[in-house]
């Protein structure tokens, strides 16, 4: 690599960081600990390494001291491992100090994780970010020793999102002018996701079918080699006709067969795992199962709505569930799961007592009937302290025998829960 341009990459980046404005995020890092931050591409993590390094210089930390590298700089995209160490030695000819390292998408460099193991002996600080969950895999964790905390980045959430569109909620917000604005904003952010990029956006939809063809390409197609880049669209466009229902690999194997796909159940099971890796899809167990079984039928949902709706038809009933499980994914990871056995019910979460239905509307009165049954017939197998009925904009306590059951719009749910 040329040392010159190593030097521009180091300086340009010092100048960019310290003035580049960003919303706080509530991610706080720290402070004497590495991290390996990964999540979706553009889901914020390189803006949580720039509010870090504003956190440090307000601390005293100096400008000179931040060795910052993007790795998707096209100067440098043909890096490898062995060069990693050059880095380090041009930065000391320029400044001889101690820096604190911020390595922005290092995924695609192989063997990145013994650099950064060495780096965390020497005791220096160190921030990474990837856009891969292979990044979590066995092997790198056992190479990276326990030295440096693993944080995944989601897109904003819908307090995030408000934050950034100024809105500063009041004490009992929900009863005054602000719950106009509250539920005028959450449908902007129910249909078009949490990626800050996309917030100002007119033409938010062409974004995120460009992101989400990047995502595609870059970190599942050309990373892993495939060749059969039809039937992982086609994939895509099934796991999101089918976000509410449970299915298993040879239901994804049969649908895409179906459609004139010749695939093997080996290459559904590598396909969804590429996908969870890059972030597109996550997904849930059955609790009624035994441990072997919850692998095998799973409900799959999306990182971001914005991503999810580009391949849905009157998408509502999808993006409030998919909504939901976000949070709740966010926030349980994976203690949550749903029921089914007889009856089903959308997520449960034994560890925090929980279990959480999810119905657009409920104005109908078999719709009702049907939604609130399954928590009662839930309550009368297992009694949860908490029974929640997600809708899109109603709100009520009902009683019955076994259970009691907040039914809460999903924005101020959203809000509400910590």
């Amino acid at each position: 690599m040329d040392r010159n341009v190593i030097k521009e990459i180091i300086v340009r980046q010092q100048e960019l960081v310290t003035s580049m404005p960003f919303v706080e995020r509530d991610y706080n890092l720290e402070d004497n600990a590495n991290y390996v931050l990964v999540g979706m591409r553009r889901a914020g993590k390189t803006y949580l390494l720039y509010q870090h390094i504003n956190r440090l210089l307000r601390s005293g930390v100096q400008k000179e001291q931040i060795l910052f590298v993007n790795f998707e700089d096209e100067r440098i995209n043909n890096i490898t491992v062995g060069d990693l160490h050059l880095i380090l030695e041009v930065y000391q000819d320029m400044f001889g100090l101690k820096p604190v390292i911020f390595l922005d998408e290092i995924q695609n460099i192989d063997g990145w994780e013994h650099f950064a193991r060495r780096l965390a002996d020497e005791k220096c600080r160190v921030f990474i970010t990837g856009s891969n969950a292979h990044m979590l895999s066995r092997d790198i964790a056992s190479t990276l020793g326990g030295r440096y905390l693993i944080r995944e980045v989601f897109p904003f959430s819908f307090a995030e999102y408000l934050n950034f569109n100024e809105i500063k909620l009041a004490k009992n917000w929900q009863y005054g002018k602000q719950r106009g604005d509250v539920r005028r904003l959450f449908d902007n952010y129910f249909y078009y996701g949490g990626l800050a990029e996309c917030f100002q956006l007119i033409d938010k939809r062409n974004y995120l079918t460009g992101l989400y063809q990047k995502i595609l390409l870059s970190d599942i197609v050309v990373r892993n080699g495939i060749r059969n880049d039809r039937s992982l669209n086609l994939l895509v466009k099934r796991l999101a006709d089918s976000v509410l229902q449970p299915s298993s690999i040879s239901r994804l194997q049969n649908i895409l067969s179906g459609a004139g796909q010749k695939i093997t159940r080996e290459k559904v099971d590598d396909f969804l795992d590429y996908l969870h890796d890059a972030y597109v899809t996550f997904y849930i167990g059955n609790l009624t199962n035994e441990d072997g079984e919850r692998e095998g039928t799973k409900k799959r949902y999306f990182y971001d709505n914005g991503i999810l709706n580009l391949f849905l038809y009157q998408p509502e009933t999808k993006l409030l569930e998919n909504l939901v499980a976000i949070k709740l994914y966010k926030t349980y990871g994976d203690r949550l799961f749903f029921y089914r056995r007889n009856i089903e019910v959308d997520f449960v979460i034994p560890d925090a007592d929980m279990a959480v239905q999810v119905c657009y509307k409920v104005s109908e009165q078999q719709t009702f009937d049907r939604e609130v049954s399954a928590l009662v017939s839930l309550n009368g197998y297992r009694k949860f302290g908490r029974n929640l009925l997600v809708t899109l904009d109603e709100e009520n306590i009902i009683e019955r025998e076994t259970c009691t059951i907040e039914v809460l719009p999903v924005w101020k749910w959203l809000l509400g829960e910590n």
